[in-house]
């Protein structure tokens, strides 16, 4: 009887690219690690600060693709910003206010470039990213007051709510909530749409995840939820609106965005945002990434430019 050849199994040799993105991935996992490591992260000693926020400006500097886009930095009103715009034909008048995460305590235009270059490359949209003042040692409503003075200077410089698209990432998906809260009771008009990237919307934690997800989240723990918001908010009621939007009212919000990955500690905020802000008539969507972490789209990976790509078509639609 003839005999068959064995079937022999060759693995396909990785390209330059994968291997470098590999690689790539690896040391800005590293950095991401360094910054939430569990001996340093909770700690708000100046040293253990000075080295979680300069580890993060290391990751933005690992994962910022800027080809095709400028960096044009420069003083607001005596903080520092910087506009990121594409290379080739937009509009100029439609805009993206981006504001960084990093607990309120950590973050830096640095750090906010990896995000602010996808949401540029993704949308089109000439983006805006500005260091708001760090807790503890400017703690709350510093950042917010921030936040408000880079809305009036885009005012000022002509732009209007309609023209912006308000973004954030973690605590700056907190601020971008509450920032829109502060000028709906103000009584002025809200931006276009707003996009979330993992929002830490609940500093209570009273969330199911904050359990239930502890052990799958590689990034974030909740004694660093418990150190970043003691450091931000004090003894103030982490149930005002102005700490945990969650529970503000959400009557009047434009269309919402909200991306989560599904190991993470805070997927709860995500899950109940949304299902507050429908409880009020606001549209809202609400995507789950499977196995993915906190703001996994700051990483060079597959799934980081789905997650773009369904962002771009959310702002053209």
């Amino acid at each position: 009887m003839e005999r068959k050849p064995a079937l022999l199994h060759f693995k396909k040799a990785k390209s330059k690219k994968e291997l470098s993105d590999e690689k790539q991935l690896t040391r800005m996992m590293r950095a991401l690690k360094a910054i939430h490591s569990v001996s340093g992260a909770e700690s708000m000693a100046p040293e253990d600060l000075a080295r979680q926020r300069t580890a993060q400006d290391i990751l933005g500097r690992l994962a910022a693709p800027m080809i095709g886009l400028r960096w044009e930095p420069f003083d607001l009103q005596g903080m520092k910003a910087a506009w990121i715009r594409p290379d080739w034909g937009h509009n100029p008048h439609q805009i993206i206010l981006y504001c960084h995460g990093g607990g309120y305590t950590s973050g830096s235009l640095g750090y906010s470039r990896p995000l602010a270059a996808k949401l540029c490359h993704a949308s089109g949209r000439e983006t805006l990213c500005f260091e708001y003042r760090l807790a503890p040692e400017h703690p709350y409503p510093a950042a917010v007051d921030d936040a408000v003075r880079v809305w009036d200077y885009l005012m000022h410089q002509g732009y209007g709510a309609r023209d912006i698209v308000v973004a954030g990432d973690s605590a700056g998906g907190n601020l971008a909530l509450v920032l829109l809260h502060r000028l709906k009771a103000e009584g002025r008009q809200l931006p276009a749409r707003l996009v979330l990237f993992s929002p830490w919307t609940d500093m209570t934690a009273s969330g199911e995840s904050y359990t239930q997800r502890a052990e799958l989240d590689p990034t974030i723990t909740m004694e660093y939820v418990q150190a970043v918001r003691t450091a931000y908010a004090g003894g103030a009621d982490l149930k005002d609106p102005m700490l945990s939007p969650l529970f503000g009212d959400f009557t009047g919000f434009p269309p919402t965005l909200i991306q989560v990955g599904s190991n993470e500690l805070l997927y709860s905020d995500a899950e109940r945002l949304r299902d507050r802000m429908r409880a009020t008539g606001a549209l809202c969507r609400l995507e789950e990434w499977t196995e993915m972490w906190h703001v996994f789209q700051m990483m060079p990976i597959k799934k980081a430019g789905e997650a773009m790509e369904h962002v771009g078509e959310f702002l053209l639609g």
